[in-house]
């Protein structure tokens, strides 16, 4: 699912800013962009994410801005200092002049101070980052959820929709052996003639006809498979994946009903049912 959140937290006179863009993926992807600096805090930042998004497409940004000066530190080079002023000194008695070099001058001269960053706590800085990211992660699974729940009534639809053409399919089956065992009544006589058929065998072949075209265990598996979909909608966890797997057992139970009834209006309505788990489908990628 898709969605966007963004945090802040200020500590020390540096403000951290998380942000989190999430689109839909099969699998979770995860990207982390840190300041220069900071790559330490990149696996607590994934593990941080990780326990809170398991699927989808998830970039975070997380930048720093503020006063840095106490991480600023000078230090003079004193020994090239006086390297320095010995040279002038020199220079200055080959050609006859006065040495007046101040320190301002002998500051001013390439590397003698020297700058320096200090290295910051990374526990310290993880107190302020890891807030900001909580608000973030928040707020994107605030847009998550609202699209989820808006998902979940698209599917309890479909869930409905293909509930109803199951039952269609289990109230045409009766019909659907008389009118075969009646046809088979009809071409034997056609064939036979005036042959006088025999009672008995003719019941083993409407039993043998009536098995093939059984399909009430398909369609007990298929009830009870709706009513674990259902469950699945209603539950809190993360459940797409377990929804992913359970269409695929539609589609079995679906495609073994529709080889064992070749019948043109079952056909039909096992198209039907094929194009709702289709769309179920699509629509099972985007939930975690």
């Amino acid at each position: 699912m898709t969605g966007f959140g963004r945090g802040e937290a200020e500590v020390g006179g540096r403000m951290w800013t998380a942000e989190i863009r999430c689109v839909n993926h099969r699998y979770l992807d995860l990207k982390i962009k840190l300041p220069r600096g900071y790559a330490g805090l990149e696996e607590r930042v994934r593990k941080m994410v990780a326990a809170t998004l398991s699927r989808g497409r998830v970039d975070v940004m997380l930048s720093v801005s503020g006063d840095f000066s106490d991480l600023l530190e000078m230090r003079a080079n004193t020994s090239l200092a006086l390297i320095y002023r010995e040279a002038l000194a020199r220079l200055g008695k080959a050609l006859d002049l006065n040495d007046d070099t101040t320190l301002s001058q002998l500051a001013s001269y390439p590397d003698v101070l020297v700058r320096e960053q200090k290295e910051e706590d990374m526990d310290a800085v993880w107190s302020s980052l890891e807030h900001a990211l909580e608000q973030a992660l928040l707020t994107c699974n605030s847009m998550r959820s609202q699209e989820g729940e808006a998902l979940a009534r698209d599917l309890q639809e479909r869930l409905d929709n293909f509930s109803r053409v199951v039952e269609d399919i289990e109230t045409v089956i009766p019909e659907l052996l008389q009118r075969r065992e009646q046809n088979l009544r009809e071409r034997l006589e056609k064939l036979l003639g005036n042959v006088q058929l025999d009672p008995q065998r003719l019941a083993q072949e409407i039993a043998i006809l009536a098995d093939k075209t059984d399909v009430t265990e398909e369609i007990v598996r298929l009830q009870s498979h709706i009513s674990q979909f259902r469950s699945f909608l209603d539950s809190e966890e993360a459940t797409g994946r377990k929804i992913d797997f359970l269409l695929q057992e539609f589609l079995r139970e679906v495609n073994t009903m529709a080889s064992k009834i070749n019948d043109a209006t079952i056909a039909h309505l096992t198209v039907e049912l094929k194009s709702e788990l289709e769309k179920m489908r699509e629509q099972i990628q985007n939930i975690e």
